[in-house]
């Protein structure tokens, strides 16, 4: 097994999780099998606890792991499926020894940070790596893990130590370090400045870690002598220092590195020398030169409550992206907060609530995606009512399908008492209700998560359609609460269908109103499973009923009884030949203005 470690220098959100991913894509296109491995050093056990907020979203996995983020970019990127063992945390290293302590394995001995937590995390790198995730049998054949944080954090300490030690344990030939780090570009001199790179390495072999290959970010190409200088300092080949400059979209980050011939670098560090050939990334660069070329675009209103950090909806936001490609549209995202389009927002605070009314009225489609807590609930409610009513596609996830079935009992069936138990525990009318074998005690790991079935029972719907008429799709959950199975044949005599359900056929999945011309809703995530090259298919049902294609769309998955084969990059009208590299699009990007267009700096993850 072979191995590359991608650390962070300088300053957090550099790009680490998409440099580690890119990586990837390259060493998988030269013919090789590729797994990765997240290090988090965090004291909780797993993401599910934390805030979107604190930490962006929380990705769930097909065992029901929730992890970090990052490992929906090697996801996506790589078209791989990782457990909950590739994101490694502090908190789950310290239980695991923990454990093994109060069992009486280490009876007699003190235990320590070294050697006992630096061998546990070792062991598990060892373990993981092993473990095959892109459905063939065998071990992958090079394993690529990435080091949350900075170099210099305290918490990391433990694991810097371990990856050291790593790197010995291994032997020459079967490690690899990658080092991002940022190269400035201070305005009033107009130079690129090294010495943050140079101190950030020098800290990092002061650790017992040297770097083989440097990774600079920075807003342009690096210059001949600034590379030379960092090579000089920093005791780097000048043929493996690569500069992550500013891009038009994220597909193009691969293509940087194959560029600048990264791959070559790393195989030679990992003294990796039959491989079929040079990286075959033509569908990376169809899809990235077509993003570039799209001209029409499809608003999406996005009505959520942690609008002020993009990351906390990122697999959302890069399903739209992909079902957007697909639909050859130029996806913008205007974010709608919940709490502005609520009665009390009118009174105090009467510019906020008349402009998010305005975005949502604006917009082309409407999705409201999953969520905890009661605020900014009536503001869903209120979306879901507006799309209903003016026949707007609209897309529900989660929370957003449990709100669009609070409205429809509500407005359609004068349910006016009609809630769910999650916010009000005596709801006269419960629509959504408590899962029968969920915990109030205990709160991570406790929802009904990971992969689970949905069966179609209704086959002439939009949903069947799109998923190309199975009779079943396996997707991916993370809930505590779920609609009131007593009161279906009620809200199914109101014409609300609920088109998928469970095996047992007591859980709701997926809800349609037949005579909207798209307003679907659905309990589980599908965002989780968008690859850019297979998007989501409901997904890419909002995109077309919000740009005038879903009849041809759903006439095309009829046909092909699979995803329409215009998804295949390479094989439609669109696809320039060329491979157009340079300099970043002034794109805009950003949230001031309560509008996102995707990927504008190229290293958003």
């Amino acid at each position: 097994m072979k191995y590359v470690l991608v650390t962070g220098g300088v300053v957090s959100g550099l790009g680490k999780g998409v440099t580690a991913s890119s990586i990837g894509v390259v060493l998988k296109a030269c013919g090789l099998r590729i797994t990765s491995i997240k290090i988090d050093p965090y004291l909780n056990t797993d993401a599910g606890t934390m805030s979107p907020f604190e930490h962006g979203e929380v990705f769930v996995l097909d065992d029901g792991g929730e992890v970090d983020l990052d490992l929906g970019n090697y996801e996506r990127f790589l078209d791989i499926k990782l457990t909950r063992d590739n994101n490694i945390t502090t908190g789950k290293i310290y239980q695991s020894v923990i454990d093994k302590e109060r069992k009486g394995e280490y009876l007699g001995k003190t235990v320590q940070v070294v050697p006992h937590i630096t061998n546990a995390i070792q062991d598990w790198i060892e373990r993981v790596a092993m473990i095959p995730v892109d459905g063939k049998d065998g071990p992958a054949d090079v394993c690529v893990i990435e080091l949350g944080g900075t170099i210099g954090d305290i918490e990391s300490m433990p694991f810097i130590e371990a990856l050291g030690q790593f790197s010995y344990r291994v032997g020459p030939g079967n490690f690899c370090l990658v080092h991002v780090s940022l190269v400035p570009v201070l305005n009033v001199v107009g130079e690129q400045k090294t010495k943050p790179t140079q101190h950030s390495v020098r800290g990092l072999r002061g650790l017992g870690l040297t770097p083989n290959i440097l990774a600079c970010r920075s807003t342009k190409q690096l210059e001949e002598n600034v590379k030379e200088k960092l090579s000089q300092f920093c005791h780097v080949p000048a043929a493996n220092i690569v500069t992550l400059y500013d891009v038009s979209n994220i597909w193009r980050i691969p293509l940087l590195l194959q560029d600048q011939k990264a791959h070559e670098a790393i195989l030679k560090v990992l003294n990796i020398q039959s491989i079929p050939g040079e990286p075959k990334l033509d569908e990376w660069v169809a899809r990235a030169t077509m993003f570039d070329t799209l001209q029409d675009t499809v608003r999406i209103a996005m009505v959520g409550k942690y609008t002020g950090l993009s990351d906390s909806y990122l697999s959302v936001l890069k399903a739209l992206l992909h079902a957007s490609v697909d639909c050859r549209r130029k996806l913008v995202v205007d974010w709608v907060a919940s709490t502005d389009l609520e009665d009390s927002t009118k009174i105090e605070a009467p510019d906020a609530y008349k402009s998010a009314w305005s975005l949502l009225k604006g917009a082309d489609g409407i999705l409201v995606p999953g969520g905890f807590g009661d605020r900014g609930v009536q503001g869903k409610i209120l979306a879901a009512q507006y799309a209903r009513q003016n026949n707007v596609p609209y897309l529900g996830i989660c929370l957003g399908m449990q709100m669009a079935v609070v409205e429809y009992a509500r407005n359609v069936m004068n349910l006016s008492d009609a809630n769910s138990t999650e916010f009000d525990p005596n709801a006269k009318t419960p629509c959504v209700i408590f899962m029968p074998e969920g915990s109030k005690t205990h709160m991570g790991g406790t929802m009904r998560l990971g992969s689970r079935r949905t069966f179609f029972k209704v086959a002439d719907c939009k949903s069947a359609k799109l998923y190309g008429n199975v009779d079943y799709v396996d997707e991916r959950h993370r809930h505590r609460y779920e609609v009131n199975p007593d009161m279906v044949p009620e809200f199914e005599n109101a014409g609300l269908q609920f088109v998928g359900k469970d095996e047992s056929g007591r859980r709701m999945e997926i809800i349609e109103i037949p005579n909207h011309q798209y307003f679907v809703g659905a309990q589980f995530h599908p965002e989780f499973k968008s690859r850019p090259s297979k998007p989501s298919p409901l997904f890419v049902g909002l995109i077309a009923a919000s740009s005038g294609q879903l009849g041809k769309v759903l006439q095309d998955c009829l046909s092909d009884h699979v995803i329409p084969a215009k998804h295949q990059l390479n094989n439609g009208p669109y696809m320039p030949a060329v491979h157009q590299n340079g300099h970043a699009k002034k794109l805009p990007n950003g949230l001031s203005n309560g509008t996102y267009y995707p990927n504008g700096n190229g290293v958003h993850a």
